[in-house]
């Protein structure tokens, strides 16, 4: 299993050259990704720019969304940011979509009248679309079209997954919650006819030490809008050493093939401690596949 570890995109506040310095660190290893969160009513940087920032200074690490709320974007503007993000980067982009969970984000936006799954399920269409035909991708592109990746819990996002993306991203909980819906994700794309089985991604937020109570903080205050459920996600938050190498051996053992750890806190003291524990795990990034694509 791959471990990467998130940008703190979306921690309230943050220095914007704490973004690029952390980019810089976490692509000197042990990491094998750098990711971002969406969110549109919230204190955040918006992960496509958060990337592109990330790209200009790493030439190692993947650079992933987890998760892009791609229904609040026009399609063929998404697209091509993807698929420059993509060449900028010497293909290292993995799109993770979903359809979100905040009505306000949606709210704020002028496609909100509309379906979020039938518009997900059009749109990653459209983008295997627009990228296959040339359309819109640059001459410098270095491969057929980046990773998708698609999450959500629900019967209608499983199926999507499976007839239009590269694989699963699970949106985090206990290695045994990652389990059951992994379970799913490969059924569904059984049932889909796919061969072989879905790349399965997972995530979890760390905030180690002294670092926990403000940790904790953040995540009652960024899922507030879960009302009672985000006790149990602060609960979730791992707070030392041992409980981030018991989680990441709980993904690996239940099948994960890339997880992201995610900063619940913007210090740069954290991803060296973050990295201290990744290095003494038994894993180590894996060789990276330089295409992918449905089919």
């Amino acid at each position: 299993m791959d471990v990467g570890v998130g940008l703190p995109n979306a921690v309230p506040g943050v220095d914007p050259a704490t973004i690029v310095h952390w980019a810089m660190r976490a692509d000197e290893g042990p990491f094998a990704s750098v990711g971002t969160v969406d969110r549109i009513v919230y204190d955040n940087l918006e992960p496509m720019v958060s990337l592109a920032a990330a790209a200009a200074v790493t030439s190692r690490v993947e650079l992933v969304t987890c998760i892009l709320i791609a229904p609040l974007r026009e399609r063929s503007t998404l697209a091509k940011q993807a698929i420059s993000l993509d060449v900028l980067s010497g293909g290292r982009l993995t799109l993770g979509v979903a359809i979100g969970a905040r009505g306000d984000d949606y709210e704020r936006n002028e496609l909100a009248g509309q379906s979020r799954g039938d518009r997900l399920t059009d749109q990653i269409t459209e983008l295997r679309a627009l990228w296959d035909d040339g359309r819109i991708t640059p001459s410098a592109a270095v491969r057929a079209a980046p990773r998708v990746l698609v999450g959500g819990g629900s019967g209608p996002a499983f199926a999507r997954m499976a007839r239009l993306s590269d694989g699963y991203f699970h949106g985090g909980g206990p290695p045994r919650a990652f389990a059951a819906a992994a379970a799913q994700a490969r059924a569904a794309w059984a049932d889909a006819g796919r061969p072989g089985e879905p790349e399965l991604w997972g995530q979890g937020y760390y905030a180690l030490g002294d670092a926990a109570d403000a940790g904790r903080a953040y995540l009652l205050d960024y899922y507030a809008f879960t009302g009672p459920f985000a006790r149990r996600i602060a609960d979730g938050l791992l707070t030392t050493p041992l409980a981030v190498r018991e989680f990441v051996e709980g993904y690996a053992d239940a099948g994960c093939g890339h997880l992201i750890l995610l900063p619940a806190v913007a210090d740069l003291a954290q991803l060296d401690r973050l990295a201290e524990v990744v290095s003494s795990w038994r894993g180590g990034p894996r060789e990276r596949a330089v295409t992918h694509g449905v089919g």
